[in-house]
């Protein structure tokens, strides 16, 4: 491909050098640069990229694009400053990659939580309608039937732009995939053109990366403002900033809700462990998943479909029989004592509030509720105490303890969180910093038929400590400690 033809829609400054060149590559990561490669230096927190500019052309890079063009060029590379190098990433990887982006139904979803459940639910239904699909999430990446490993919720925009060509080439017609605050920002998705766009809900997250909440807000609403006049806009009318969203865009707008009368309205007419039975626009049925937020997970997922032009009988039929992502409402139960244990990927205030009120719904008596919950390190410290008071709030009883504690101290982490409990539920939680001994603990408190939820990793096969990735699965522990249990 030609070098000109991957600049397309890029703000350039000014070149240096030819652009009728042949191009076999595009790369921000200098350390993968080879022969015939397109390095874009790219401003990093930790990291500036134009500083690996010299190492990028000695690895056979032909041209640069950068904010800055270097003092010392040399003659026989093309360099390409452009107004803001990730933008610039975004535009390129998408071009690079034939714009794959413009030849399928590429859906977006994003909001603080339930960006996993609404994707993969998405995924799984328009799968079961026949259609070949894609799914790019923070549990896994799908093409069609084959799974590929997710490392971050969006991939860095050339893995993303790449994992597009991959669907498309395999015949993936829709693509529905998270957008995160971070990916936004860094224009990971920028040049992408999107068929529709979900709104769930926003609270407090991430702020160790947005500094202020109405940063975050504007991260978000940001996408919407550049959706096309062609797509679809789908936002929760019951969040309070779910209309503020829409308000610029260019999109058809489209709301769910289930309090007030909108385009898809939703009533919870029953919710316990059988899951929902809900009312969906005058038709009721029967869904697999459980809570009120899955409620308006469903509603957001019905929503798309229908503006999709899916006939709203089948949609409703197909999402009857699916369940939701790993780790999202997990729940195990012990044969002997039939103790029920919830593994749930909760993380921030607001989540862990929705998990803890829908298992306060599924108490049928005096069941103790129990608590086992930590925060991660190196992320917002804001919301440590918040988790800490909701889980004393809404608890019985509750065991503090490390989540991915990365390379800060899990103990400091701890003391942290204990700093938002009030004096009158301190005799309700206990701390223990290891946590195989900290979900141990929290079986052990457990009486039969009490309910146990193990929040903040849920889906996560691995714990990060000093920046190890050491294999702990949740769900594994606790059916290693069942199985004791039960003997």
């Amino acid at each position: 491909m030609k070098l000109q033809d991957i600049l397309y829609k890029v703000k350039i400054r000014s070149i240096v050098g030819e652009r009728d060149i042949e191009v076999d590559d595009v790369q921000i990561d200098s350390r993968r640069v080879k022969k015939g490669a397109v390095f874009i230096a790219v401003g990093g927190l930790a990291v500036d990229g134009h500083q690996f500019i010299e190492k990028a052309i000695d690895s056979g890079a032909l041209a640069i694009v950068c904010e800055r063009i270097p003092a010392s060029v040399h003659e026989d590379i093309t360099y390409i400053e452009v107004e803001s190098s990730p933008e610039a990433s975004g535009y390129i990887a998408h071009n690079f990659f034939g714009s794959p982006s413009e030849k399928m139904k590429v859906v977006g979803v994003t909001g603080t939580n339930g960006k996993t459940t609404i994707t993969t639910l998405l995924y799984k239904l328009f799968t079961s309608l026949g259609y070949t699909c894609g799914l790019l999430s923070t549990v896994e990446n799908r093409i069609g039937n084959i799974t590929v490993p997710a490392t971050h919720t969006t991939p860095d925009v050339i893995s993303l732009n790449f994992l597009l060509k991959q669907m498309l080439d395999a015949g993936c017609t829709h693509v529905f995939m998270e957008a995160s605050s971070h990916a936004i920002q860094q224009h990971r998705i920028t040049g992408l053109r999107f068929a529709g766009g979900i709104f769930s809900n926003i609270t407090h997250d991430h702020l160790d990366y947005h500094k202020t909440f109405d940063e975050y807000i504007r991260v978000k609403k940001s996408f919407f403002d550049t959706l096309p006049s062609d797509a679809f806009a789908v936002s929760n009318a019951d969040d309070k900033r779910g209309m503020v969203m829409l308000q610029n865009t260019n999109a058809r707008k489209y709301f769910y809700s289930l309090r007030t009368l909108v385009e898809f309205k939703g009533k919870i007419l029953e919710n316990n462990l059988t899951g929902l039975v809900m009312s969906i626009n005058e038709q009721e049925v029967h869904f697999r998943l459980i809570g009120e937020f899955n409620a308006y997970n469903l509603l957001a997922v019905y929503g798309a479909a229908v503006c999709m032009q899916e006939e709203k009988q089948e949609v409703l039929m197909c999402l009857s029989v699916l369940t939701g992502a790993e780790g999202r409402f997990d729940y195990i139960i012990s044969a002997k004592e039939k103790i029920m244990v919830i593994v749930d990927y909760a993380h921030t205030p607001d989540a862990l509030l929705n998990v803890l009120a829908t298992v306060k719904k599924l108490k049928k008596g005096f069941e103790q509720v129990i608590t086992v919950v930590g925060c991660g390190g190196d992320r917002d410290k804001t919301k440590r105490p918040v988790m800490a008071e909701v889980a004393c709030e809404h608890s019985d009883r509750v065991v503090f303890t490390s989540d991915n504690p990365r390379s800060e101290d899990p103990v400091q982490i701890i003391k942290d969180m204990e700093a938002g409990v009030g004096a009158a539920a301190r005799r309700k939680y206990i701390s223990i910093a290891d946590r195989r001994e900290a979900i141990k603990t929290g079986i052990s408190l457990a009486k039969p038929e009490d309910i146990i939820l193990i929040a903040g990793k849920g889906h996560e096969k691995y714990q990060e400590i000093k920046g190890v990735r050491n294999h702990f699965d949740d769900k594994e522990i606790v059916r290693e400690l069942f199985e004791e249990l039960d003997k």
